[in-house]
């Protein structure tokens, strides 16, 4: 069995790179050629952390595995670590031995914002000038660079539960060179993308806060009753996915069929517009809006390039198993 530790990730998996693994396993999903299983998430009374694991397999990649890992929210504060933790382990699909296991916290920042960055590529209007950020945390600077590289973005404007964390997000936007703002949530209206990143249970993003035209990344919902946005909003917008199933059980529009406001039936996959299959944005007046669950074939796809990068430097850890 194959380790690539967590110090090595930073050094092996790009941006770009992550980007094209999310990219091609949305569109195998959609072809039916991948398929993830289902979500075990749960809260396990101690240190108030949410954990679970997230598998799936890929029949045209012939990758296997899961991610065991989820969030402890007292981690910054009691031990300097990040919140979430994860590993992800992979398996021969042939003989079902294990093969690798490779540090997750990094790649999940990747992959996170890697699929919200495909959704922007794919869904936002192509003279898309400002974005709006909600959410400062350590996930949010990922996707704020991540985004940064799919349109000639203008402004940046920034809304976070607690406003002393803004400046993770302004450094990010000082470094690509685009001014940033801080605004209250009614003035995302500004807003062609928006991008949400919190771990809230209840909304912050109204309908009335999206103008017409704009394209919404919802990022941080992955558990049941998890919410950033109100659910009027998804009534509003044509919505589009990693992950149906995940979706309307675990992600934002969970809340939205709960009140009987869409049917599992109004949200498609993000895959299909990748393959052509969905014609996805149709007019410059439509709100899109991605509901990025987080699905484990996206966490199989990037360890997987990775182990293949460490394996071809030399720097993968082999172990008898």
């Amino acid at each position: 069995m194959l380790i690539v530790p967590e110090r090595e990730i930073a050094d092996l998996m790009t941006r770009q790179a992550a980007f094209d693994a999310v990219e091609q396993v949305f569109a195998a999903m959609a072809s039916g050629d991948a398929y993830n299983f289902p979500v075990v998430r749960e809260a396990i009374g101690h240190e108030d952390a949410l954990y679970g694991f997230k598998g799936g397999f890929d029949r045209a990649g012939l990758t296997l595995g899961l991610k065991a890992g989820g969030y402890w929210p007292n981690n910054l504060e009691k031990r300097g670590l990040i919140n979430h933790q994860s590993t992800v382990f992979l398996f021969d699909p042939d003989t079902g031995k294990p093969s690798a296991m490779v540090g997750g916290n990094l790649l999940t920042a990747l992959r996170t914002a890697a699929a919200s960055s495909v959704s922007i590529k794919h869904l936002a209007r192509r003279d898309a000038k400002v974005i709006g950020m909600i959410g400062a945390g350590h996930q949010a600077a990922f996707q704020l660079r991540a985004a940064l590289e799919q349109r000639a973005f203008e402004k940046v404007i920034g809304w976070n539960y607690h406003p002393e964390m803004l400046p993770n997000i302004e450094k990010v936007a000082n470094e690509a060179g685009v001014p940033f703002q801080a605004v209250e949530l009614d003035e995302m209206t500004e807003a062609d993308v928006i991008i949400s990143i919190t771990s809230a249970f209840a909304p912050s993003l109204m309908a009335n806060h999206v103008s017409a035209g704009a394209h919404i990344a919802c990022m941080g919902t992955d558990t049941k009753g998890k919410q950033e946005v109100e659910a009027a909003l998804l009534a509003k917008a044509s919505v589009f996915t990693d992950e149906v199933a995940q979706s309307v059980s675990i992600g934002e529009a969970q809340h939205a069929v709960a009140e009987g406001l869409i049917q599992e039936s109004d949200v498609a996959q993000l895959g299909a517009v990748i393959n052509g299959t969905d014609p996805g944005r149709i007019s410059d007046n439509q709100i899109t809006l991605f509901d990025g669950t987080g699905v484990g074939l996206q966490d199989l796809a990037v360890a997987a390039s990775v182990v293949d990068l460490a394996v071809r430097k030399g720097i993968a850890i082999e172990v008898d198993f």
